[in-house]
């Protein structure tokens, strides 16, 4: 009989250590929020229009916790988007105090029944409410420009593509609180230099709509990494072709006061 960790290796080897480490001390924690989201899924759609899932080209899932003013001008870059077939599912990690949105039939507004603190539950969920092609994700503190799914779609999608590939994402500039550009990332996609560097980020990320396009459901605190982006990029990227877009099109805030991501100014 093979041992616990011949077993590991087989199924997971291909994982850095640190992610190695996070299922299987964090695994058990799976396990309930899995029941928690599958349930939140069918609690909210049945409060949606006709209890079906809003169905469009993409679906954008936008995570928020208190953070009414971010979360209004992260809808309001969604909406602007020059390429109009989406849909929009806000989904608030129970919260409360929610702004008021525009009146906007392809916007929909749903919240957890309590905060759970675990972004790829809450993501998982606005995933699960949504019918499309294509997936894309905002944080409450970031924003679009007008083309950036227009941009995204251009090589996921066009006609005139070869070899398209299952997932983009754009490179972002990232701002300090004040609004000023502090840099702009952009790196190309390689799957050796994500193992070495957590570059991934679910902002900027654009892809098609599969049954491995999901987030991991670990619990992970602020000081576990990798995050739950890092790991839906590496893992979809195993069997699925992932390319970087060098033109940037997503502002960044690079927040000391993120409810998800601890960060530290200089």
């Amino acid at each position: 009989m093979r041992s616990l960790k011949q077993r590991l290796r087989d199924r997971y080897g291909w994982l850095p250590l640190e992610e190695l480490r996070n299922k299987v001390v964090l695994g058990h924690t799976a396990v309930g929020l899995g029941r928690f989201e599958r349930a939140e899924v069918r609690r909210l759609l049945a409060g949606l229009p006709g209890g079906t899932r809003p169905r469009a080209r993409v679906a954008v899932i936008v995570l928020t916790y208190k953070r009414p003013a971010g979360v209004s001008q992260a809808v309001a870059s969604v909406l602007a988007q020059t390429m109009r077939d989406l849909v929009v599912v806000v989904v608030d990690d129970g919260g409360g105090g929610l702004p008021e949105f525009p009146d906007d039939p392809r916007l929909h507004v749903v919240a957890l029944r309590h905060n759970i603190n675990v972004p790829g539950v809450g993501r998982n969920v606005g995933i699960g409410l949504t019918d499309s092609a294509f997936v894309a994700f905002l944080d409450d503190d970031n924003t679009w420009d007008p083309h950036h799914l227009e941009t995204a779609l251009a090589r996921l999608d066009g006609s005139a593509v070869p070899d398209r590939p299952d997932a983009v994402y754009t490179a972002m500039r990232r701002l300090t609180p004040d609004g000023t550009v502090r840099d702009v990332l952009s790196v190309p996609f390689d799957r050796k230099l994500a193992w070495e560097r957590c570059y991934l980020d679910n902002n900027p990320l654009v892809l098609r709509r599969l049954p491995d396009t999901r987030f991991s459901r670990l619990r992970r605190t602020t000081s576990v990494a990798p995050k739950e982006d890092w790991e839906l990029i590496y893992r979809f990227s195993r069997r699925h072709r992932v390319e970087h877009i060098p033109e940037p099109t997503v502002n960044y805030t690079i927040n000391p006061e993120s409810y998800w991501t601890p960060w530290e100014l200089s």
